[in-house]
């Protein structure tokens, strides 16, 4: 997990942009659909993994992508509440 990063945070969405052959690309979403639940992201073995996962480390579901069909990977994190900034301060 990156540092800085607050986990369990409802919001968290991941936009992934394939090229699908000649002049078109696809766009695909995962996001965390309960409180709680966080997305990540993994490069391994020429393939980029786009996972939902739970509080406890249980992966929900899972979108893999060839690596090298991968344009682009936009990252949205849930917007800080107020609450958590003063707490960090």
């Amino acid at each position: 997990m990156r540092s800085g990063y607050v986990s369990g945070v409802k919001g968290d969405r991941v936009e992934i942009v394939v090229d699908a052959g000649g002049d078109t690309t696809k766009t695909y979403e995962v996001a965390a659909t309960r409180a709680g639940r966080r997305v990540e992201v993994v490069n391994r073995r020429g393939q980029i993994e786009v996972s939902e996962v739970t509080r406890g480390g249980t992966t929900v579901r899972t979108a893999r992508f060839m690596a090298s069909r991968v344009i682009a990977i936009v990252e949205h994190p849930a917007p800080r509440s107020a609450a958590v900034s003063q707490k960090q301060q």
